[in-house]
């Protein structure tokens, strides 16, 4: 398998429904610090183009992260080989610094089947899955790495579907708790920037609740930056939910191509009863089929019901909605400097401990 790559402007990537592979994100994550590069992908016949973010890890060291991407999929047991001959590839255009390639690979698992059948209740052990991915490359480098950038189970409604046909498609109790939001008063608004600062508060409140990491206030500035430098290039929807003057849950998603991708999300510690966050995630879909999505990405689920996986919950909440669980192969690494690549690792293991 050989592959060749050609340099291009970040504004000349493909139509795509991957937001994380469109020249929105790249201007996102250069807000963040990130110096975002885009290549033309060939092998014997064109095969798309990526989306190549380049941060740097201290003065003299950097990472090239690859977020949902690429989105051509070669054949399961290609999916190493494939990798290792993209990386070379793009080595030519690189800075020497680069110290790792980590792809976010919006692929399908290659265990999505025996968790769909119940053969394997989650992800076999690192170990397994490195070997599996090797197989037929040359150097046998390709490492799971130790947290995805993304997710690698995500839980996806069809919305292409009239909107009765969606409702039908969620459980009773989903249902339910959409109408009895309506039925309470809970209103929900299309929000703007100035309205950033509450949300923020809310999120921060969900994060406290459920014990997960905060993102920095920026990452949400950026997402509004971005978009009004170059609106034509994507659609941000900023929803709120409020019941008489108290705002009780909001949610922001991002459209690309066909699919809505659902982004960040809070909710208020008052009236839970009135089902605030149910009455968003509807009006996201119902705003989406508007601007002709076929797919709304609701993120983050456990791969099956086990309630020891982290993402439990998520899955509880997120399945009331209908929808299908896309099983994919999270992120991998491809190291070429190991002792900086090790440092850059044992530095995010510790950042993750000690919190």
């Amino acid at each position: 398998m050989r592959i060749s790559v050609t340099p291009k402007k970040m504004k000349a990537l493909l139509p795509t429904d991957i937001l994380f592979q469109t020249s929105y994100w790249g201007k996102v994550k250069s807000c963040l610090g990130f110096k975002p590069l885009a290549f033309d992908i060939k092998s014997s016949e064109p095969r798309g183009d990526v989306l190549v973010l380049v941060q740097p890890h201290g003065p003299d060291n950097l990472g090239a992260y690859v977020p949902q991407g690429p989105e051509f999929v070669p054949d399961q047991e290609n999916y190493g080989p494939f990798l290792e001959e993209l990386t070379h590839a793009m080595l030519k255009h690189l800075d020497s610094r680069i110290s790792f390639v980590r792809y976010d690979l919006p692929w399908e698992s290659q265990y999505a089947q025996e968790i769909k059948e119940k053969k394997w209740p989650s992800f076999p052990e690192p170990r397994l899955r490195e070997m599996r991915m090797n197989m037929g490359t040359r150097s046998w480098n390709l490492r799971k790495a130790c947290m995805d950038m993304t997710v690698a189970s995500s839980l996806v409604v069809d919305i292409g579907r009239p909107e009765e046909a969606i409702l039908r498609g969620m459980k009773s109790k989903t249902r339910y708790n959409i109408g009895l939001a309506r039925r309470k008063g809970v209103r929900v608004f299309r929000a703007g920037p100035d309205h950033l600062p509450a949300f923020y508060d809310l999120y921060c409140q969900t994060a406290s609740r459920n014990n997960f990491a905060v993102c920095e206030y920026k990452h949400f500035l950026a997402l509004f930056n971005a978009h009004i430098s170059d609106p034509g290039n994507s659609e941000l929807l900023f929803l709120m939910a409020a019941h008489n003057q108290d705002l009780l849950a909001g949610a922001i998603a991002a459209v690309s191509g066909k699919s809505a991708l659902y982004l960040y999300g809070a909710s208020s510690d008052i009236k839970k009863n009135l089902m605030a966050p149910y009455a968003v995630h509807w009006e996201i879909m119902r705003f989406s089929r508007s601007l002709g999505c076929t797919a709304y990405d609701m993120g983050a689920v456990s791969p099956s019901v086990d309630p020891d996986h982290p993402f439990y919950g998520l899955y509880r909440f997120k399945t009331g909605f209908g929808g299908t669980i896309e099983i994919r192969s999270g992120s991998w690494d491809y190291p070429l400097d190991e002792q900086k690549y090790n440092a850059i690792v044992n530095s995010d293991n510790l950042a993750r401990v000690w919190g």
